[in-house]
């Protein structure tokens, strides 16, 4: 069963909040001199590959997005282990290993010289580094440029960086040729985005929000969090989207959770919903509504296309 997106979401927008000058998120600081921790403002990444001679070998992923990228890029051939939640592409070496709850013995025993994460705790980096392993830190972006420079910083690392550069400005020349697919409109369309059926959602300040922006959409949630004090995932009542009444729903808990057009239109109240009367109930993929690489392109195809 895979874990609902809300809880992982917001775990990883509360761990950047809480973050402090000591260096105590992993996410966002590195923990040693083996560390990289990608961003859009190092100008130039550090190269672990070079540093250590030549390209990695045994190359660890406990990121589902880091998972997509690698191969990608043409590194799959360097994988020899993924966490649990990895699942794409097909016949990628899924393992029992947890990015949520990492542990070191169980990693170590692949013989990784490269490990690619988002979040890792410091003790898990710390470990790792003593046993001569490069740790590759991947924080979730809040802009689409930070998407792009981690996927740049995978290649870098790997030894694939003129793939990297490619599937980087792939993405980027499909996005912004999607976008301007968009239809200018003099009032535009009202959306919610639901995380899980506890009506959790984002809000325009998030990555995924800024994701639906580039539709030209208009979201419902954002007035649940004005001054972005929930981190930009705010938790609504049904009584907030019986008013709001969003011209359409995203669900973005189909796998997760079994949440469907069907299962929407009876929770009480929502029969009435614009959205469900109009049949404009969009059901997409947690995976992909959730990862931030190569299928951002197919997220956004989905929800331009369900809004045109």
């Amino acid at each position: 069963m895979r874990r609902p997106i809300a809880a992982l979401l917001i775990a990883t927008a509360l761990l950047g909040a809480c973050g402090d000058d000591d260096g105590n998120n992993a996410a966002e600081t590195g923990a040693g001199p083996t560390t990289t921790t990608a961003t859009t403002v190092a100008p130039e990444p550090q190269d672990p590959a070079t540093d250590a001679g030549e390209a990695p070998e045994r190359i660890v992923s406990l990121s589902p997005t880091a998972t997509e990228v690698l191969f990608a890029i043409g590194a799959g051939e360097q994988v020899v282990a993924v966490d649990d939640q990895s699942d794409f592409p097909e016949g990628v070496p899924t393992t029992d290993l947890s990015a949520y709850e990492p542990n070191l013995e169980a990693i170590v025993a692949y013989e990784p010289d490269l490990v690619v994460a988002s979040g890792l705790p410091e003790d898990v980096t710390a470990g790792l580094e003593a046993v001569d392993a490069v740790v590759l830190d991947l924080p979730a972006p809040t802009e689409l440029e930070e998407a792009y420079q981690q996927v740049i910083d995978v290649g870098i690392a790997t030894g694939h960086e003129d793939e990297a550069a490619d599937v980087a400005e792939q993405m980027r020349t499909d996005i912004e040729a999607l976008a301007a697919t968009v239809p200018e409109r003099e009032v535009a369309p009202t959306y919610y985005h639901e995380l899980d059926q506890t009506l959790y959602s984002v809000t325009s300040s998030t990555f995924i929000g800024r994701i639906y922006a580039l539709a030209g959409l208009e979201n419902v949630a954002d007035a649940a969090d004005p001054d972005g004090a929930l981190g930009g995932y705010p938790q609504l009542s049904a009584e907030y989207l019986v008013q709001a009444d969003p011209d359409f729903i995203f669900l973005a808990d189909t796998e997760c959770c079994a949440q469907n057009a069907e299962t929407v239109a009876a929770r009480p109240g929502f029969g009435d919903l614009a959205a469900v009367r109009e049949g404009n109930v969009v059901e997409l993929s947690d995976d992909v509504a959730s990862r931030w690489g190569p299928r951002l392109v197919d997220l956004l195809r989905v929800i331009i296309e369900a809004t045109a």
